[in-house]
């Protein structure tokens, strides 16, 4: 994974630890029953112990409507069980909204399914905005069809030739009584549309007559409703209403599923990506601890596979590389 610029994919994890060392720094001294101060030969003498102060505030989460589910997951479980004193609002919109807000410093938190682009980056330089990057989990971006299609397996190249309408039948891929093929994509402000057009359709561009969709479940509910259509989804949203197609680079290789961790976690799967959380400026305060909570604590974990998503694997050993060059424990 390439690290571009200025921006910094890192995992605050020691620094929680100076954090919690900040908090209270007032303690009261033991008295006697006369109101005075004990001295260390009393026997009576009851220590108090010096308890750290979570940091308290709220912080606004926007962006990637793909992570919407898994940012609520978080969010939620992170208020309830482990900073009772924090207020997290998660809200959608699309990648491209949540990077924008980032650059007009709107937001403490923009989560994309995409990698921020140079010129992204750049313009958020010029408005006083330094980006840091985080990656936060792992997502199988799946191909979707209807239970009833019975192609279940696709090259990249086929799907290339799907979605740029070079092939527009199910006849063509095997499935005589298919008919016309209906392409459902995400709209060009989401993070899955300019993964999926970069990754499997080289940038070119989408059929005619392909329908652009404003979230993930509007494609997910089209796909339920047509046994015609095909569109993509993220793997937090699958279940047995569609069926997930194998993919394989090219017709020599292996047919991989993202329904399979292992899959996704070793980049066999060819649609797989990163998940991320941008912030402004190297977090602290309650940013830097709910950071660090997603990003090691083995609940906030859990709820990243409970919604679906993958734990960072392939991008491991890139974060604690950055972690080692900042001088930083991983």
């Amino acid at each position: 994974m390439k690290f571009r610029g200025r921006v910094l994919s890192v995992v605050l994890g020691a620094s929680i630890m100076a954090l919690a060392a900040c908090g209270s720094g007032n303690t009261s001294e033991p008295t006697t029953n006369d109101g005075g101060t004990t001295g260390g030969d009393n026997s009576n003498e009851t220590p108090t112990e010096e308890v750290a102060e979570l940091p308290s505030g709220t912080l606004q989460i926007r962006g990637s409507d793909t992570m919407v589910n898994l940012g609520q997951a978080l969010a939620e479980y992170y208020m309830d069980n482990v900073n009772e004193d924090a207020g997290l609002a998660v809200t959608g919109g699309g990648s491209g909204t949540g990077i924008t807000a980032l650059i007009n410093n709107d937001v403490d938190i923009a989560q994309s399914s995409r990698a921020i682009k140079e010129e992204e980056i750049q313009s958020a330089a010029e408005n006083g905005v330094d980006v840091h990057e985080f990656v936060v989990g792992q997502d199988g971006v799946a191909v979707a069809v209807h239970p009833e299609n019975p192609v279940t397996q696709m090259t990249i190249a086929q799907l290339k030739d799907i979605f740029t309408g070079v092939v527009t039948d199910w006849s063509e891929l095997g499935w005589e009584d298919g008919g016309e093929i209906s392409v459902y994509s995400r709209q060009s402000n989401s993070g899955t549309y300019v993964f999926f057009n970069e990754v499997v359709m080289d940038t070119e561009d989408f059929a005619a007559g392909a329908m652009f969709m404003p979230g993930t479940s509007a494609i997910k509910e089209a796909i339920e409703q047509e046994v015609n259509a095909i569109g993509y989804i993220g793997v937090g949203y699958v279940d047995d209403k569609v069926t997930t197609l194998e993919v394989a680079l090219d017709e020599n290789s292996e047919y991989f599923s993202p329904l399979d961790k292992a899959n996704v976690a070793s980049g066999d799967y060819p649609v797989a990506r990163p998940l991320f959380f941008y912030t402004n400026g190297t977090p602290e305060g309650l940013v830097l601890h709910y950071l660090t909570w997603v990003l090691q604590d083995e609940d906030a974990k859990g709820q990243v596979e409970a919604t679906g998503f993958f734990e960072i694997g392939a991008y491991q050993e890139d974060n604690k590389k950055v972690y080692s060059d900042l001088g930083l424990e991983w």
